[in-house]
């Protein structure tokens, strides 16, 4: 096709000390064929050589040009705008150093915007967990849904854009950016890709959407140096966050886009809110106090409008409780309403005028919306026994009544379902049927086959839940994992095959239940050593 040929695209990539992916990101930007006219390699004054090996691959490369920035800028604005300012292409894309471009990234970004006459072309992100290589998509609905639109003449017409606050799935007219000054914060500002594209849908580009996967973001969770989106231990990397949620805001309700702004506010209650909240209870005493106390400054920015669409959607119910308490509560709870699917977990209180509510004495946050709330959105709650045993694990559940709202819709069966978190398409299925335990509950049991999942893949599973009901209607959720005497505790299960299957339920961050499984004597011994630890330490 003529426009592949026509060298239309330039890649700005940035790094910091990181000479052991720069080349990589480099080189993939450079496979993408001849719709690539440059690759401008942005230095940000590194110290590890990452430089050199830069120079070096330029001296092979006509299309590489590298700048080096003569001192550290603190952030990834400063050397992306100093590659934007070099910029001779048409078009733009971005792509950090430790992150790749899959083949036919830039052919099928810049035929979609060649096509729609765009002004900016976006497609799929992929996180990619490293080593595990798994994957998950980034806002899946704006690219790969049945109904998504292939080109929208402005970001008002889909409101869902705001969500996506990424630079780097993105090809940007170069031209478009310059004239509408849409650019980074300079410096040390972290989530700049936040304020960026707030800069971008406020100029009301015209935008060609395509489902190609376009940008691979590795995830490096045991990386030396963690990246900013992961380094979220310290306050002030919520606060940086705020910051930039806050500065999008105001762009958007600045250019006179008030849907796009209130767009944002709901990105935050559903996304970055319920992120924080499901790590809260990792943190330290100090680090909750002041993670509240900021937390409720922002929230009380926000005015009834902010709260009134869905007001029983869980990052609006978290976010009730949070602004209407003086004091950190009820953390455990509401990590469960911040899990994905949400659970909101008993206590069911009422108000002195019997309508459901949070709780006794915090009545004015009130939960009626649940009462004509689709079974499909409903925040059930669904509990899970686990119990490793040489006689055969058995897993128990039990499905909570939410103000009559699970009894009208009269549940049948669940499908459990366990999927291993790193290999790809390890899955085992089992339908049980749900029967009423008389005390306002449904209970299901199933056996849990160890043997079977260690021959699918050794590490961790994750226990899934499709709930079906009698009128058709199906709720996907996960399972809160029951503590206690004789739960959640490790286990050793004969096998034929292993010898012993080694069992290790847990509770994620949000209180899920997951199981982590072992085969063999060597892991026996794993967990034996582990132990040992243990009992030393405490002697």
């Amino acid at each position: 096709m003529e426009y592949l040929h026509a060298a239309q695209v330039a890649v700005v990539v940035i790094g910091y000390d990181d000479a052991a992916h720069v080349t990589d990101a480099v080189r993939s930007a450079l496979r993408q064929g001849p719709a690539v006219r440059e690759v401008i390699a942005v230095d940000d004054c590194s110290s590890d050589g990452s430089a050199d090996l830069l120079a070096r691959l330029a001296e092979h490369e006509p299309r590489l040009r590298v700048i080096r920035l003569p001192a550290n800028s603190g952030g990834c604005g400063t050397p992306r705008n100093t590659g934007l300012d070099a910029v001779t292409a048409p078009y733009v894309m971005f792509l950090d150093s430790d992150d790749v471009l899959p083949p036919g990234a830039v052919e099928a970004l810049l035929a979609a915007a060649t096509r729609a006459g765009a002004d900016v072309a976006a497609g799929l992100c992929v996180r990619r967990e490293l080593p595990s290589g798994r994957e998950v998509p980034w806002e899946p609905e704006l690219y790969t849904a049945p109904a998504a639109p292939s080109v929208v003449d402005r970001p008002a017409q889909l409101q869902r854009l705001v969500r996506d606050t990424l630079c780097v799935n993105k090809l940007c007219s170069t031209a478009f950016l310059r004239r509408h000054a849409v650019r980074f914060p300079e410096g040390r500002f972290p989530y700049e890709d936040i304020v960026f594209t707030a800069r971008l849908w406020a100029a009301a580009p015209r935008v060609a959407l395509v489902p190609d996967r376009v940008y691979i973001w590795h995830v490096r969770r045991q990386a030396p140096r963690l990246s900013i989106s992961l380094d979220r231990a310290g306050i002030a990397n919520w606060q940086a966050r705020t910051r930039a949620c806050r500065t999008a805001y105001d762009i958007l309700l600045g250019a006179g886009h008030k849907r796009l702004a209130r767009e944002a506010r709901a990105k935050f209650l559903d996304h970055d809110l319920r992120m924080y909240v499901r790590e809260l209870g990792l943190r330290e005493e100090g680090y909750r106090r002041q993670w509240w106390a900021h937390t409720r400054d922002v929230l009380a920015e926000f005015d009834a409008a902010d709260w009134a669409r869905d007001p029983v959607a869980p990052g609006r119910l978290i976010g009730r409780v949070i602004l209407l308490s003086p004091e950190p509560r009820d953390l455990p709870r509401l990590a469960e309403l911040a899990a994905r699917p949400a659970r909101l977990c008993p206590p069911y209180a009422r108000a002195a005028d019997g309508s459901p509510c949070w709780s006794p004495d915090l009545p004015a946050v009130g939960l009626e919306g649940l009462l004509t709330r689709p079974v499909r959105l409903l925040p059930v709650a669904v509990d899970a026994e686990l119990r490793p045993s040489v006689r055969g694990t058995r897993m128990r559940l039990r499905l909570h009544e939410l103000y009559g709202r699970v009894a009208r819709a009269e549940p049948e069966e669940a499908e459990v379902e366990w999927r291993h978190r790193e290999v790809a398409g390890a899955v085992v299925r089992r339908t049980v049927p749900l029967r009423p335990s008389g005390r306002g509950t449904w209970v299901a049991e199933t056996a849990l086959r160890p043997a079977r999942l260690a021959r699918l893949g050794t590490g961790t599973w994750d226990l899934r839940l499709l709930l079906r009901f009698s009128d058709g209607a199906t709720r996907t959720t996960t399972a809160h994992a029951l503590t206690g005497p004789g739960l959640l505790r490790r286990g050793a299960v004969p096998s034929l095959r292993h010898g012993l299957v080694l069992l290790r339920p847990y509770a994620t961050t949000s209180g899920s239940l997951a199981l982590r499984v072992a085969p063999g004597l060597s892991g026996a011994a794993s967990l034996l050593r582990t132990r040992l630890r243990r009992l030393t330490g405490s002697a």
